[in-house]
């Protein structure tokens, strides 16, 4: 049984824009999913519906084999979290500890559960220094990281990241690669993200899903995506750097592996070229 399941899912707005169309999408346990396009390819319209913010005009949603109901909407919203690209349409109490016991507290736990999951977020976001912070003095990057807390605090078993490295400097999309890359073997979580920082995509998606116009046009591994470059090109999305540049290096009769991370490609380089510069 699948996490997440579309089958056929199509939203069409206003009666005649389809903003999806026959979307079918599968999220496993532990996965890391990424969602690629353009802009207006409807990456936001489908994470809206994955917890029952829009509903299918046609088509199902499915999480865990079940439809979401009113009777259920409680309970998904508990196992899918989202994280919004714009953090301040999240971030809004008077202060950090706050802002991050809003949902455990809506979930109607008891105060030292609450006090427990918060100091547990703090500490894994490395944020505890921003605990009694009003959350609009911060940064950019401090914001992303108290949005992602706040629903970390409600234990989902999906994180769902809406072009999580919108406004982060490099440092802060280092740390961001780093954390997401902890989620599924040490919190058992399935993350599932959507980027414009075509790099990340390399460093954290075990699987990808490539949409245009509503449409998924393309799936499977890194290998699998970015050996298509004819149909990344006519979307307008690029290839992460380094197997562009191992590409190149091949072009030019240069014996080295293809990889597409930064840890195999450390290892095709080295291979290739270490005898040379020992």
């Amino acid at each position: 049984m699948h996490l997440i399941e579309t089958r056929n899912l199509t939203h069409t707005y206003n009666k005649n824009i389809d903003a999806l169309k026959n979307v079918n999408f599968i999220a496993g346990r532990k996965q890391r999913i990424a969602i690629i396009g353009a802009n207006g390819a409807g990456k936001s319209t489908l994470f809206k519906h994955f917890n029952g913010i829009l509903k299918p005009t046609s088509g199902e949603i499915l999480i865990r084999g079940e439809p979401i109901t009113k009777s259920n909407i409680k309970e998904i919203r508990k196992l899918v979290g989202i994280v919004f690209q714009n953090s301040d349409d999240q971030v809004f109490s008077p202060t950090v500890e706050q802002d991050i016991a809003f949902g455990p507290t809506n979930l109607g736990l008891d105060e030292h559960t609450i006090e427990h999951r918060v100091n547990e977020v703090l500490r894994i976001l490395d944020i505890e220094d921003l605990r009694n912070r009003p959350p609009h003095h911060l940064s950019g990057g401090e914001k992303k990281r108290v949005a992602i807390a706040g629903v970390l605090a409600m234990e989902p078993q999906i994180l769902i990241l809406d072009e999580p490295t919108a406004g982060l400097d490099p440092r802060g999309v280092a740390d961001l690669t780093q954390f997401v890359n902890r989620l599924p073997e040490e919190y058992g979580m399935t993350v599932i993200f959507s980027t414009h920082h075509i790099d990340i995509v390399s460093e954290i998606a075990d699987y990808i899903y490539v949409m245009d116009k509503g449409q998924i046009v393309a799936q499977g591994s890194m290998e699998e995506i970015f050996t298509q470059q004819e149909l990344l090109s006519d979307l307008r999305l690029d290839i992460p750097v380094l197997p562009k540049l191992i590409k190149n290096l091949q072009m030019h009769g240069i014996d080295i592996k293809m990889a597409y991370n930064y840890e195999s490609s450390e290892k095709s380089f080295l291979k290739a070229f270490g005898k040379k510069y020992d």
